[in-house]
């Protein structure tokens, strides 16, 4: 069993690797790696051109989630707004953008090299009411209730702690603030030969919670009504690309991995008021 220190270094260590890679190259979708992230054909036209255009190039080649957790999320102007995981910053930008300057969108990333990246890419894009800060997603360095939104884009699965990840999400949110991250979530019971696997954890197939545990969790952190909306299921061609690059046998486990997985929008809500007797 790989450690939660072990783990938390291999992923910081590939996505800083990630982040040089797009700083230093041109090419598009410099990071992609299918044993690092949510690669292709997960990350294929999760954005509109518009939404692109709006960004610096180095955000959006930077971009290593399974969804896009600005597309089915309605902000308003004035809110806060946290992105768990934040890397080369493209949803925090999206999401400053739509709070407008009375607003503001906050990046939390644990990779100096992300955070670099992050930085410069608000620098080119001139907004002024983003923020990027240096932190774990499982003890987040803001007050309690100080954000409306927190949004994630394929990084709760990054965590071998995901409870402390949801009870940190519900520390810092207002009363009546919202939940809504894109994750990989699984149907079933996930195949031992990819749960061993460390590449497909930092890749954030392994991690992946079954979508009736993920509910219990977010309820059990405090959270109410917690919705899963399914926006793409992976078929078996789609594991084959992900999981033989992993040594990992797909025919033979076809049968457990064919629909399995697939990219969800989970929104949930914190109570306006505590419940009785809290």
């Amino acid at each position: 069993m790989t450690s939660e220190s072990t783990l938390r270094e291999q992923v910081r260590s590939r996505y800083g690797r990630a982040a040089l890679a797009v700083t230093a190259s041109e090419a598009e979708r410099a990071g992609c790696d299918p044993g690092l992230r949510c690669c292709d054909p997960i990350t294929s036209h999760l954005y509109h051109a518009d939404q692109i255009g709006m960004l610096p190039d180095a955000a959006v080649r930077a971009s290593l989630g399974c969804g896009n957790p600005t597309a089915l999320l309605e902000l308003h102007a004035g809110e806060t707004v946290l992105d768990l995981g934040s890397g080369g910053g493209m949803d925090v930008l999206l999401s400053a953008r739509r709070v407008g300057p009375s607003g503001k969108a906050i990046g939390l990333d644990m990779t100096d090299e992300m955070l670099a990246l992050a930085r410069e890419n608000q620098r080119q894009a001139g907004m002024a009411n983003a923020e990027f800060l240096r932190g774990e997603i499982e003890q987040i360095p803001l007050p309690d209730a100080s954000v409306d939104v927190v949004i994630s884009n394929c990084v709760i699965n990054l965590s071998s702690d995901k409870d402390r990840v949801l009870a940190e999400a519900f520390r810092v949110l207002k009363p009546g603030g919202r939940f809504a991250v894109s994750d990989v979530v699984v149907s079933g019971p996930v195949p031992d030969a990819v749960r061993r696997s460390m590449q497909l954890w930092i890749g954030c197939i392994a991690g992946a919670l079954e979508e009736n545990e993920y509910r219990a969790k977010l309820i059990a952190a405090g959270f109410t009504a917690p919705e899963i909306e399914t926006t793409r299921v992976y078929e078996l061609e789609d594991a084959r690309r992900f999981l033989s690059a992993s040594g990992v046998d797909v025919d033979a486990m076809a049968a457990q991995v064919k629909g399995q997985f697939f990219s969800a929008f989970i929104r949930a809500h914190k109570p306006h008021h505590p419940p009785a007797g809290a």
